[in-house]
């Protein structure tokens, strides 16, 4: 087959040139390799060779690979000067790497070029020096659609390498004859604006973000006070410990960031995509919320100060209150200002506070080893190991705990998700984010306790600022340490203003130049606020990009280079500006520590619960992580949510499971291939395997029905009833044969597969839908009662529709499907037929394609639904389940106007309105089961499993049994009995005396009438002549046999009159299925005997069980 496909390639390449003049065919002298540098960029297919040069200028260090043949060159290897020394290189410099050329170069001058691409077209690839259609690996083939890093290329499907060829390759320009995709149009190409967007790196995209966001306020104005109350013991203890929640955060974070690309949406696209998008909603909008509110929490924070510094100096504008309100105001106007104008203004205010904060952080250092004795009064005195030693152990005041203390200082360790949030500005999120987080968590750390050791090493807990208690005499009652340096603190039993207890200003105090401290300050405030501004609309705009909350859907949009949520920044700065103009931040604060913790725990349960599903898709690139800390990191996270504030952490669950509960309800139709299917499918393993060992038991017996359907949606009515005793009971599954070619019906069992399945969901049908090809529907159904389920999963029931037309049909049809129920009773099935007077089938019916193309509308699926006209089933209505064969089912389209579809006929509507009758609540009437004969109880359990359910739960059962006329009292009593043993409530029982008797004349005349074109007539034909016949028609009737069968056929005509007599008016009619003899009994004269008993009836289910006990009545 290659050396077919190469041969048209080198005739046709004999002296083909390209647009510059040069030679496609590589001399024999080149190397075999070709490298050329490929653009990260989006690149768009099928540009001209004028590009040139282009390719590499925004290369990004990616390289491709050209296997160059030099036996596919314009001449042969014998004959050199085939190309001169530039030839391979043509395709890369026109555009960035991809080796394509111009659609006009394809098919110019009766010289084909066939220099293709995998995404142009799949049929030459030059693949390691073989003119092959197989792709080789590369990114390309594996990304999205809307890939931000360049197309999406189709490698050529299954089919394409592996179908037999229609035509000559390249008959009409096609490969493989098939018409579609141009060459060009088959690579999905997404082309934004590449030009001007910013990426960051990790250490300004992430270290800086996250070290600016973790150091808050609680640095420069807590820390002191933490160390006074908890010691410096405690206060280490309570730095150690939000780090490990915040270290255990930060490797679940890194874990998922690595698994996989990252696109925007931080926390809210490692949640969703990982857990799915009830978890990643619910998390993904109150994150957005919380990052708006911290914006008002930091703002109000930086204006709190400069407040303090006005009252200081006795400027105050209006009252302190207001003047928060108005500054707060200002700056958060300020502060969006910076954010609209880009993110590579915001990046440069980051660095420039990153400075001053590190700047205040040295200043205070520095000040610690210059003790002034101006500062002695007010309690510093340069490291002292006295000092150190007092302030090692706690000293809670004012009814503080270590919790609550840890509860004030767990909101600084908070913030360590500022770098993944802008996870859509990184030009490498997934080194970036696991570097930067995990580095900056460090840093912080660090820092933190650096502080607290050396603040508690310097400074007493109270201090008088009084400069006239120095101690002149020794004081033999005064052992604290700043007695042994020389001062009387001791007045400080009531309150001082200064010490770590007193003064939150103590850093300030320390430092070597206070104002630096200050500027500090306000620098980790505003950064802190910056980044949360940045934040919030960046995640919203993820989430409503994915139509999670369909209200928020105007949100989605981006302007500019950077995509920027502009409405989402002004949506943050209204809600930030509403909280500000609060000013109570108090009650406000701990709900965002839950918030932000909420987000927390759930990253932290993703992994553990990714790890848990073991889906072969999770294997990130960080290895560092364990999915039984992440489910401790996870349960810390709760904890420390209580821990916080107890009635914060209640309304964050409450609010949780609202968005959930909102989420789960609405259904959004996304599929992300998250943690919850990959551990869904794990555990129907796992319980399908553990059923399978467990023997069947009576008491468990549940139908388990493999239904003939055809196409799910042709026989509505079939699988409602069916539905009715099998929904939360048992397995259904909707068999369809597809007939005809091989080829065309693979084709179309792909298809079918997802769209009937999609169907039988939306429909509410809770069953599976199983397409198999055969040649015939006996083969077919072999296939599926052998193979269909799973285990213990399997069907034990086959249920078939009532083959309403047998007579007009041919006749091979009716022998087959009479021999399904014989293959049915070999394998030990039972069997339910099931019959309506008006039909089943309806799929030639207008409406109905109607009513399915309005439910099969849905924003993700593709399905074109046309009405179809079924060529030759049309014109007689076909009841039994035999899916039309491919011939038959091609659909042919017709217009879809209401004005011009005609009205339906009488019969159409009513088997329209029958269709429909099992979907409808079931008034106060009766089942009636004729229970003839006993097959183990399935005649009985079918319906008394109908009336368990709520459409049918008013309905009565009557039961109806044969007996003898002398005995009718006994037998009634008898059965009664048995049905208070089976627990089965009924409504009476009726014993029938009569059934042996003669059916009427008339009747008999009609059964003989209806079998006469079927009958063989052997006795008024020559032997051979008889025998050659029923060789050839094995389902005609001899009169041996009608004469042996005569009973049995006349009971079949007795029970109908019996039927019509008792159940005429009965919702539904259960009745034991008579059974025929194999290799005994023709097809024929047993389709008439079902034929004689069902007709003109309410619509009724002929059962046999396989013989086997379905009921019981022990314990």
């Amino acid at each position: 087959m290659e050396g077919k496909q190469a041969a048209p390639a080198s005739a046709s390449d004999e002296g083909a040139k390209d647009a510059l003049g040069r030679a496609l065919g590589p001399t024999p002298s080149q190397s075999r390799f070709q490298v050329d540098l490929v653009a990260e960029g989006p690149r768009k297919a099928g540009g001209d060779v004028g590009a040139a040069g282009k390719g590499g200028e925004e290369a990004k260090g990616r390289f491709r690979v050209n296997f160059v043949d030099p036996s596919a060159g314009g001449e042969s290897p014998g004959e050199p000067g085939g190309g001169g020394s530039e030839s391979g290189n043509v395709s890369g410099v026109q555009n960035g790497g991809d080796t394509v050329m111009s659609e006009g170069s394809l098919h110019s001058g009766g010289h084909h070029h066939y220099y293709y691409d995998t995404h142009t077209n799949t049929y030459y690839l030059r693949t390691f020096g073989h003119n092959t259609m197989d792709a080789v690996p590369r990114i390309d083939h594996y990304r999205h659609t809307a890939a931000d890093l360049g197309e999406k290329l189709l490698r050529p499907s299954l089919a394409e390498l592996h179908d037999e060829l229609d035509k000559e390759p390249f008959e009409d320009g096609y490969a493989n004859g098939e018409e579609g995709t141009a060459a060009g149009e088959a690579a999905v190409t997404y082309t934004p604006d590449s030009k001007g967007v910013v990426k960051f790196g990790w250490i300004k995209g992430v270290l800086v973000r996250c070290m600016l966001n973790i150091w808050g306020v609680m640095l420069f104005i807590r820390l002191s006070w933490i160390v006074g109350q908890a010691g410096i013991g405690l206060s280490v203890l309570v730095i150690g410990m939000a780090t490990v929640v915040t270290t255990i955060t930060g490797l679940s974070t890194s874990a998922i960031a690595t698994n996989g690309f990252v696109r925007g949406g931080g926390a809210y696209y490692l949640i969703s995509r990982s857990l799915g998008p009830e978890f990643g909603g619910a998390i993904g909008l109150i994150f957005a919320f919380a990052n708006a509110v911290a914006v008002a929490m930091y703002v109000v924070g930086f204006a709190e100060t400069v407040v303090e510094l006005l009252k200081e100096n006795g400027t105050l504008m209006i009252d302190e209150m207001n003047d928060i309100r108005i500054i707060g105001a200002i700056t958060v106007v300020i502060l969006l200002g910076i954010s609209i104008a880009g993110m590579e203004w915001e990046a440069k205010a980051q660095i420039v506070l990153l400075v001053i904060l590190i700047l205040a952080i040295g200043d205070f250092v520095i000040g610690t080893f210059i003790p002034l004795d101006s500062k002695k009064p007010k309690g510093f005195f340069g490291y002292k190991a006295e000092i150190f030693m007092e302030n090692f152990g706690p000293d809670f005041r004012e009814d503080e705990t270590f919790f609550s203390v840890f509860a004030i200082f767990f909101p600084a360790a908070t913030g360590i998700l500022a770098g993944a949030n802008i996870s859509g500005d990184l030009a490498d999120p997934q080194s970036a984010i696991p570097k930067g987080t995990l580095l900056a968590i460090l840093i912080t750390t660090l820092v933190y306790v650096g502080i607290a050791v050396s603040v508690g090493s310097c400074v007493v807990r109270d201090a008088t600022g009084n400069i006239n208690d120095t101690i002149v005499t020794e004081l033999t009652n005064c052992t604290a340490a700043a007695c042994k340096l020389n001062y009387d603190f001791s007045s400080c039993q009531a309150k001082c203003p200064y010490g770590l207890m007193n003064n939150f200003q103590v850093m300030s105090m320390v430092s070597g130049f206070a104002p630096l401290i200050s500027a500090g300050i306000f620098s980790a405030t505003l950064s802190s606020a910056l980044a949360s501004l940045v934040s919030a609309p960046k995640i919203f705009q993820a989430l409503c990009k994915d139509s999670i909350y369909p209200g928020f859907q105007m949100f989605a949009k981006g302007y500019g280079k950077n995509n920027e949520p502009l409405r989402g920044y002004i949506l943050t700065f209204l809600i930030a500006l509403g909280f500000i103009l609060i000013a109570e931040l108090n009650v406000i604060a701990p709900i965002i520590s839950n918030f932000f913790l909420a987000s927390y725990a759930l990253i932290n349960f993703s992994v553990f619960h990714a790890s848990l599903a073991k889906s072969p898709g999770w294997r990130p690139a960080f290895k560092y992580y364990n999915m039984w800390i992440s489910l401790v990191g996870a349960i810390l996270c709760c904890i420390v949510m209580f821990v916080i504030n107890w009635w914060a952490a209640l309304l964050t669950y409450v609010i949780v499971l609202g968005l959930y509960i909102y989420v789960t309800y609405k259904k959004p139709d996304v599929n992300w291939g998250s943690s919850t299917q990959a551990l869904t499918y794990l555990n129907a393993l796992q319980h399908s395997i553990r059923l399978s060992g467990v023997e069947d038991h009576v008491k468990n017996f549940r139908p388990q029905c493999l239904i003939m359907t055809g196409a799910p949606n042709a026989r509505p009515a079939l699988l409602h009833l069916v539905h009715a005793f099998t929904k939360n009971v048992g397995l259904m599954i909707c068999g369809h044969v597809h007939m005809g070619p091989r080829r065309q019906a693979m084709k179309e069992l792909t298809t079918d597969l997802a769209r009937y399945q999609r169907w039988l969901i939306k429909n509410k049908m809770k069953a599976f839908y199983a397409p198999v090809h055969a040649e015939d529907l006996r083969d077919g159904g072999q296939y599926l009662m052998q193979a269909a389920g799973l285990g213990r999963m399997r069907p034990n029931t086959l249920v078939v529709g009532f083959k309403k037309n047998w007579r007009q049909g041919d006749m091979r049809e009716v022998e087959t499907y009479i021999n399904l129920f014989h293959d049915a009773f070999d394998v030990q099935y039972g069997v339910v037929v099931i019959r309506l007077q008006e039909g089943l089938d309806i799929s030639h019916l207008q409406g109905q394609e109607e009513l399915l193309s309005s439910q099969e509308k849905s924003p993700c699926t593709k399905d074109v639904i046309v009405k179809v006209d079924y060529s030759k089933k049309s014109e007689t209505d076909t009841s039994i389940a035999f899916a039309p064969s491919s011939s038959e089912r091609t659909p042919t389209p017709r217009k879809d106007s209401k004005s011009s579809s005609s009205p339906l006929n009488m019969t159409d509507q009513r088997l329209l309105d029958a269709s429909s009758q099992f979907q409808k609540k079931q008034g106060k009437s009766n089942i009636d089961v004729w229970w003839l004969f006993d097959d183990g109880g399935l005649t009985l359990l079918i319906p008394y499993l109908i009336t368990t359910k709520k459409k049918w739960k008013d309905c009565k059962i009557r039961v109806f049994i044969g007996g003898k006329i002398n005995r009718i009292d006994h037998d009634r009593r008898a059965m009664a009995t048995l049905l208070s043993k089976f627990r089965i409530d009924f409504s009476d029982i009726m014993v029938l005396g009569d059934i042996n008797t003669k059916p009427k004349k008339e009747n008999i005349a009609a059964f003989e009438e209806m079998i006469e074109p079927f009958r063989l007539h052997e006795d008024d034909k020559e032997q051979e002549v008889a025998d050659k016949m029923k060789e050839d028609e094995p389902w005609r009737i001899t009169d041996n046999e009608l004469e042996l069968y005569k009973t049995k056929t006349y009971r079949q005509i007795r029970l109908n009159e019996l039927l019509k007599e008792h159940s005429s008016t009965a919702n539904i009619i259960v009745m034991s299925l008579p059974v025929a003899r194999k290799g005994a009994v023709s097809s024929a004269l047993y389709m008439a005997w079902l034929e004689a008993l069902s007709k003109d009836l309410p619509p009724i289910l002929l059962v046999r069980g396989n013989h086997q006990s379905v009921l019981t009545f022990y314990s």
